[in-house]
């Protein structure tokens, strides 16, 4: 197991950012190059059905211009499988999506969709690319991502990121043993979201995780110390709490 835990920078609120006055402004490009520059080992995008943020042609400019992994968040439906098959990144992660949602508030249920989501990787993974389904840390979803032959999961960090105190430490057993059971099988672990400078060293020192997907909060922190400074303190908590 290779002690360097990944880290991808999700530019999808730098989109946000463009979209809510419309034209070209803040590109979402420009960040992720900036990314790479400050240590970042992929880029994610989410390209939601109603295109709130990340638009097509930022993920063309994105295959096209930055020379770095790119981690295609997608929902599982047709349309998406389409563009995918067109561009072949490096990853398609499979998330669920709701149109009313702000964000992205929970893991893919393989279990229930088990046998369209073992058909749906068929051609994505023929294609070269690399699937990754964004999942609860459950021992159930975990063996069902295993049985469908998905390589990677990533499980959802949001609910430990909510909690303090007791609570939080459960959730991070949780996170740990998921991750444990998961690696046993097979799986490569990823894991994000909610994550920032105040709660990512317990889970960058879970060693089985491979790589971290963050991106709201350091668009946010960013406003303050701008964007390649807070990668880059990201980068150095990461590293410091998988050293020790």
């Amino acid at each position: 197991m290779a002690n360097k835990l990944r880290l991808g920078v999700n530019i999808d609120h730098v989109a946000t950012l463009r979209n809510a006055r419309g034209g070209t402004h803040p590109d979402p490009i420009r960040a992720a190059l900036l990314a790479k520059e400050a240590g970042a080992d992929g880029i994610t995008a989410h390209l939601r059905e109603d295109r709130r943020h990340i638009l097509d042609r930022d993920v063309e400019r994105l295959m096209k211009e930055v020379a770095l992994p790119l981690n295609f968040e997608m929902a599982a439906t047709a349309e998406m499988q389409a563009l995918a098959l067109a561009l072949k990144p490096h990853a398609a992660c499979l998330v669920p999506e709701k149109r009313e949602e702000r964000t992205t508030e929970g893991g893919l249920d393989v279990v229930k969709h088990e046998a369209m989501l073992n058909d749906y990787i068929v051609p994505l993974q023929a294609a070269g690319i690399r699937v990754s389904l964004f999942i609860a840390p459950d021992e159930s979803q975990l063996l069902a991502a295993s049985r469908i032959g998905a390589p990677v999961v990533e499980l959802h960090t949001g609910h430990y990121a909510e909690l303090e105190g007791a609570a939080q430490e459960a959730e991070w057993a949780r996170l740990n043993h998921a991750a444990s059971f998961g690696h046993h099988l097979g799986l490569e672990i990823h894991a994000g979201h909610g994550l920032t400078f105040a709660n990512v060293a317990p889970i960058a020192a879970i060693p089985q995780i491979m790589e971290l997907n963050i991106g709201h909060f350091l668009i946010g922190e960013a406003v303050f110390t701008g964007l390649a400074p807070a990668i880059r303190e990201m980068r150095k908590r990461m590293d410091e709490a998988r050293n020790h």
